[in-house]
């Protein structure tokens, strides 16, 4: 029996098996994040301490006794998870291959190590350039009556969500190759559904940030980028239209 051909019980054997993988992945990158966890969390919080209010001391706080405690434990399991990125996208594309035919298989390491470059660059991209001018935007309000002091859990919150949520839009562009290989996507359909797409995008980055135009936009901005990446990407990997330039096949005139 062919691994295509595996019965319901196998393939959620199979899922399991893949997830216990991933969560020994999580748990040995939680176990070592946490011996750094104040080195992480410090550098987590470069973009917002440098975006504050000269005068004022540069400083998070917390409201509840267990709140710091509670705060590492989060930040050694975001870092633990950012570890672990590799082997969980590895077992993603190891349960998907049995569906896969033989020539499509032969994409998997180059999908896998694709889909991590892209997920750290899509992190990297909300670290480096929407948090600097998010956070310098939102720290704008400040006056002498009325200064920002953020809790290190309403903090950690905020940033490991726009994190995550580049990563994962940043995965756009692979998906879109990975499915025009498989003929599914065409730049056609793409092209046609555009309005569509770019309703959706603004959407999208409504639920995935917090609830002000300024961050969404900061979002929807490289979303919009991406489809449109996606687009060419469909054209130049994709199946081609059934579409003939005019005047082939024409009849040739009688003389």
């Amino acid at each position: 029996m062919s691994e295509s051909q595996m019965p319901f019980t196998e393939h959620l054997e199979e899922l399991r098996r893949r997830l216990i993988y991933c969560v020994i992945a999580v748990g040995g990158g939680f176990v070592a994040c946490y011996f750094v966890k104040e080195a992480i969390f410090s550098w987590l919080m470069q973009p917002l301490l440098q975006a504050l209010p000269e005068g004022q001391g540069r400083t998070l706080i917390y409201t509840a006794p267990h709140e710091a405690f509670m705060t590492y434990l989060k930040v050694a399991f975001i870092g633990g998870v950012a570890l672990a990125i590799p082997v969980i996208l590895y077992q993603f594309w190891r349960f998907v291959a049995p569906g896969l035919y033989e020539q499509e298989k032969r994409y998997l390491y180059p999908v896998v190590i694709l889909s991590t470059v892209f997920f750290v660059g899509g992190a990297a991209f909300g670290y480096l350039v929407v948090f600097p001018y998010g956070f310098e935007f939102f720290t704008s309000f400040a006056t002498d009556y009325l200064a920002p002091m953020i809790s290190t859990k309403e903090y950690l919150s905020f940033a490991s969500r726009l994190l995550l949520a580049f990563g994962l839009i940043f995965e756009l562009p692979l998906v879109s190759f990975f499915l025009a290989k498989l003929g599914i996507l065409r730049a056609s359909f793409l092209r046609r559904q555009r309005k569509y797409a770019i309703l959706l995008i603004f959407v999208v980055a409504s639920v995935l940030t917090p609830p002000d135009v300024f961050t969404q936009t900061l979002m929807a901005i490289p979303l919009l980028v991406l489809y449109e990446s996606s687009v060419w990407i469909a054209h130049f990997f994709g199946p081609k239209d059934q579409t003939e330039p005019a005047g082939e096949n024409q009849s040739e005139p009688v003389t």
